[in-house]
């Protein structure tokens, strides 16, 4: 069963103006770790996820390459222009991985296609403190599946691409941990059930 995961990034003691500066450095560590180098869009929440944007700007994702999007600061200094302690700021971000596609007719088979993630730093006061929980950059990867591929039944091609999805999900959480200087992360999903578990059952079924 498909599951969303999620990254949360915790700092100390916080200051609110630092967070541009956080934010920069988790969306710029998507490059070097299977990720595009340039924001696609940007949305600022006030008070909670229930009211309506004050800020919305979308970059696109027209062009290849470098030619796609903002470069990850210049979006944040411009999402940031609005800057509350009870606003959200989202961002936008490709982030390849491999994914099984089936297609009506044809044979199963492994893309490699950027999916968009989600990269959100919270105000402290935003949704009654939600930061407490939720870090105060929050990553949403989107559905766990090109993780595990439960549904599918592993050759040695897919078991590798599989591997290589959980390679660059682990690189990418250090990395974005060091880069930003978080004290504290954690990966969790959805359903509370542990990626790490999920994942030594997937490969002793393949064993």
């Amino acid at each position: 069963m498909s599951d969303t995961l999620y990254l949360s990034l915790w700092y100390p003691n916080l200051r609110l103006e630092a967070l541009p500066g956080k934010l920069t450095a988790v969306l710029g560590a998507f490059a070097a770790h299977g990720g595009e180098p340039r924001v696609y869009a940007a949305t600022v929440w006030p008070v909670s996820w229930s009211e309506s944007p004050v800020f919305q700007r979308v970059w696109g994702r027209a062009g290849s390459g470098a030619d796609r999007g903002l470069e990850p600061r210049l979006a944040v200094e411009e999402a940031t222009e609005l800057f509350h302690d009870d606003y959200a700021y989202e961002f936008q971000i490709g982030w390849r991985l491999w994914e099984l596609e089936a297609a009506a007719g044809l044979d199963p088979r492994w893309v490699r296609e950027p999916r968009l993630v989600r990269v959100t730093g919270y105000g402290p006061l935003f949704d009654g403190a939600a930061y407490e929980q939720e870090g105060h950059i929050h990553i949403d990867f989107g559905p766990d599946a090109p993780f595990l591929e439960e549904e599918a039944e592993l050759d040695t091609v897919g078991a590798r691409h599989v591997e290589e999805n959980v390679r660059q999900l682990v690189g990418l959480a250090a990395a974005v941990e060091k880069d930003s200087g978080a004290t504290a992360r954690l990966l969790w999903s959805e359903l509370g059930e542990s990626l790490a578990q999920r994942l030594a059952a997937r490969l002793g079924v393949q064993n």
